[in-house]
């Protein structure tokens, strides 16, 4: 096979001149040269010509012959960097009549090259046979001298017809010429090196030394490690890249080289040649494999020298010296003369007054004790050190000085004498014979006695003797109190998990509100309130666009829109299912208002029973008639479904119902003492409840039961009798401004929003502190309310968030409320800071409607 397709450069040599043997030859560079086996195998055929230049050395041919062959066309191609075996350049100069035939050759070894593995089969049949015929192929190792015309002659005519035979007298000829050669090539080496010289560059790879490279006028293959490349780079050879190796074992090459031509890989050894090749080759040691391209690379002195330096953790370059003189490119001396010399300032001969002040504070903090000189802090330190001996056990003395004993124990108190102690004790404390017979069976159980010693009876103190047991009992006393063990009371420790109370699972406690429904849009403006029909098929909505809508629940259409003339900050639909009626609140006028929605015959009896005002004898005081009165409609308004008009002489923020419908109520926070009002439809009537300010009114709310009241003032709430027209509590949510409030329709509890993000809810039956707060939204809470059926509430904030919770109110009044925050519904977006603002339950089913400042209104289910 021929890696380059401009020139053949391998060449077979006809048997019958043959070349001198390995003793013959002189040695070219410190290199040994091998004689080809003439019957050799296949494999060992099938070697790129490549190879064999890699492991040549490149010596550039200064002679004469070089100016004779540049001289000539492609002469000047033949060149070779290293021991020129066969040069091209001489067969160019004693055989043109052969380049027709070299040329056939290579196009023939150029599609060898590209051929199939069945073609290659065939070439090396064919390569057999001339094995077969005598002729002889170079080794990698092989280095001859140029070798004489007439073999090159005969090595080129080899390949059609066999040698002739030539007379001995033309052996001594060619022998001679060989030698002259090797003398030639010597010379050449000789020049190499004193051209290097001694300590010249020396790029050393393989197994000798290499000149620089010399630019030729057409490139050939040559050895990859002659232009000094190291070794952790990768071969200019195999273009495969950092690919496993293994992938080519089924393969007879090993990659392709820059032209895209196969590298056949070396002739494979088998274990018994390996072992031949490392008992005579003394350098097998130091023979390593290239992976990439096959080929064995015998390393140098200096590059094992290297592998050592590299391995024994020293600097891979020989020459540097690690142990240089060092240098001292900074002084280290201290110059004697000052690079500054300002005269000193007048302040500096003065006393200093700051100086002075910390001195004197010093002093002073000497005398009180607060520093401590280093003669006290040592000695202080040193008594730290010693051993400290305390009382273990409680006295009279020294209290002060046990509290400072870490887990101090009392001692235990010894009980007082009883009457058998006494030195005259009763006749019935005197020991008859059966119990001193039986005190005196315990003499090696004394702990099973009842007394430890045998009462005595004295006539008086003078006559009681000195108790023998006295020291002992002290000894046993002081003895208990020192080894007695020390019971230490600890603090229960309880669980986290144990304080938190075990809340049912949410799915548990469905329905409740989960997903968004539909989307109510219309207004152009934030909406404030909402309200719903008692019988749930429609929605009335008030806006800041001085507008109220009222739209069909199923289906999110708008059925109405009426103008109010202001903002609308309330709406509420008549609780009482008889009569179809909304009260609103817009700016300083209440309006009632027909719908004319649902049943015409309910609409028309709404229409007939306000169409002509009652008559009542009793005239309404000053205080009362310049606050609010009773007007007539215009016509637009009675036009648009506008029945009965209140003015108010200050702005409404709420109105709300009774729940039977007759009597609503309406707040204006800035109007002090009558801040809230109380209107009578029936009678048209209104009245002042309260005669004192009680703080500033945010809201009420009518007891659902009860004839109550509940006004929530910024930090109170206040329930009041209507009956007896008295203060049944008051409620105290612990926070700084009440939004708004909602009560269970049982009326026994009561929730409670505020502006601090926060909700209390509130046992009236239990205390008048909130019963549980929740602390669930991160801003204001705007409105709270209470489904009317099922056991769930809802707040809404300005953090765009709806709040669904399971409040669950038991009858037995011995349980409490079961209180289970559910989902959070974010659907709203937040409009300068505003996000939703009121909510409201379905009256019959599991929904929940939301208004909010992005002018919607959503409906989950």
């Amino acid at each position: 096979m021929v890696a380059n397709k401009s020139k053949a450069t391998k060449r077979k040599v006809a048997a019958a001149p043959q070349p001198p043997t390995a003793q013959d030859k002189p040695a070219t560079n410190g290199r040994s040269t091998k004689q080809p086996e003439a019957d050799s195998d296949q494999s060992a055929s099938d070697y790129y010509e490549s190879d064999e230049e890699n492991l040549l050395a490149n010596i550039n041919n200064d002679d004469g012959d070089s100016s004779d062959s540049e001289g000539e066309g492609d002469a000047s191609d033949g060149e070779v960097q290293g021991l020129n075996i066969e040069s091209d350049s001489d067969f160019e100069e004693d055989d043109q009549e052969a380049d027709g035939e070299e040329e056939e050759e290579d196009s023939a070894d150029d599609v060898n090259s590209d051929s199939s593995p069945e073609e290659d089969e065939g070439e090396s049949e064919e390569e057999e046979e001339d094995d077969d015929e005598g002729d002889l192929e170079f080794e990698e190792d092989l280095a001859e001298p140029e070798k004489p015309r007439a073999i090159k002659e005969g090595s080129k005519a080899g390949k059609n017809q066999a040698p002739e035979v030539e007379s001995e007298e033309e052996d001594d000829v060619e022998t001679k010429k060989l030698l002259e050669a090797a003398a030639k090539e010597d010379q050449k080496l000789a020049a190499l090196d004193s051209v290097l010289g001694p300590d010249g560059e020396k790029k050393t790879r393989g197994v000798g030394s290499f000149p620089p490279e010399r630019k030729t006028g057409r490139l050939k293959n040559s050895d990859e490690y002659a232009g000094g490349d190291t070794s952790d780079e990768e071969d200019i050879r195999n273009t495969v890249g950092n690919i496993p190796m293994h992938w080519y074992d089924e393969y007879k090459h090993i990659g392709y080289d820059w032209d895209g031509n196969r590298l056949i890989k070396p002739p494979k050894m088998d274990t018994i040649d390996e072992f031949l090749k490392r008992m005579e080759d003394p350098n097998f040691w130091r023979t390593v494999k290239d992976p990439q391209t096959g080929q064995n690379v015998v390393l140098s002195d200096e590059d094992v020298g290297l592998i050592k330096r590299i391995m024994a953790g020293r600097n891979p370059d020989q020459q540097y010296n690690d142990y240089e003189p060092w240098i001292e490119w900074f002084t280290s001396e201290v110059e004697k003369m000052p690079i500054r010399n300002i005269p000193d300032h007048k302040r500096s001969f003065l006393p200093s007054k700051s100086e002075k002040q910390k001195i004197g504070r010093l002093v002073h903090a000497l005398k009180m004790g607060w520093v401590k000189t280093r003669a006290e802090t040592e000695r202080l330190a040193a008594a730290a050190k010693g051993p400290k001996f305390y009382m273990v056990w409680d006295s009279d003395h020294g209290k002060e000085d046990i509290r400072r004993i870490h887990d101090h124990v009392v001692a235990p108190k010894r009980p007082l004498p009883g009457h058998a102690e006494s030195y005259n004790p009763p006749p019935e404390y005197l020991f008859n014979e059966r119990e001193l017979a039986e005190w005196n069976s315990h003499e090696e159980e004394p702990w099973r006695r009842k007394l430890h010693y045998i009462p005595q009876k004295f006539n008086s103190l003078r006559e009681v003797p000195y108790y023998a047991q006295y020291v002992r009992e002290r000894f046993l006393r002081c003895l208990d109190l020192y080894l007695c063990p020390r019971g230490k009371r600890t603090r229960v420790t309880v669980g986290p998990e144990y304080l938190i109370p075990k809340l049912p699972s949410p799915k548990d406690l469905q329905p409740f509100p989960t997903l968004q429904n539909l989307v109510y849009r219309g207004h152009t403006d934030m909406i404030r309130t909402i309200s719903i029909e008692p019988k749930g098929e429609y929605l009335v909505t008030g806006s800041d666009d001085k507008t109220i809508k009222i739209w069909e629940v199923s289906t999110a259409r708008c059925i109405k829109t009426i103008p109010t003339g202001d903002v609308v900050r309330s709406v509420a639909w008549c609780p009482n299912i008889k009569i179809s009626l909304i009260a609103l609140a817009s700016g300083k006028r209440t309006l009632l208002i027909n719908p004319h929605v649902g049943d015409c015959l309910l609409s028309k009896k709404t229409d007939d029973l306000l169409a002509e005002a009652p008559k009542h004898e009793v005239v309404d005081n000053e205080r009362i008639s310049t606050a609010v009165q009773w007007v007539d409609v215009a016509e637009e308004e009675q036009k648009a479904g506008v029945r009965i008009v209140i003015n108010h002489f200050r702005e409404i923020k709420q109105v709300t119902w009774h729940g039977r419908g007759d009597y609503f109520a309406t707040v204006m926070p800035e109007a002090q003492n009558r801040s809230v009002l109380i209107h009578q439809l029936s009678k048209r009537r209104s009245q002042f409840p309260f005669s004192k300010s009680k703080g500033l009114i945010q809201c009420v709310l009518f007891h659902p039961v009860k004839p109550c009241l509940f006004v929530a003032t910024q930090r109170h709430i206040r329930v009041y009798d209507l009956v007896k027209q008295e203060l049944l509590k008051k409620l105290f949510p612990s926070c700084k401004w009440i939004s708004s409030m909602a009560i269970h329709p049982k009326g026994d509890n009561l929730l409670v929003a505020t502006y601090e993000k926060k909700m209390m809810w509130f046992d009236l039956d239990l205390s008048t502190r909130p019963y549980q707060q929740l602390k669930l939204h991160f801003s204001a809470i705007r409105n709270v309310a209470f489904h009317q059926r099922y056991p769930l509430f809802a707040s809404a904030s300005d953090d765009r968030s709806v709040i669904v919770s399971h409040g669950m109110v038991y009858n037995d009044l011995m349980q409490n409320a079961l209180i289970v925050p559910l989902r959070r519904l974010e659907n709203h977006e937040r409009v300068n800071d505003f996000g939703a603002f009121d909510v409201v339950f379905h009256p019959t089913q599991p929904w929940l409607f939301s208004s909010g400042a992005d002018n919607t209104v959503r409906l989950y289910t």
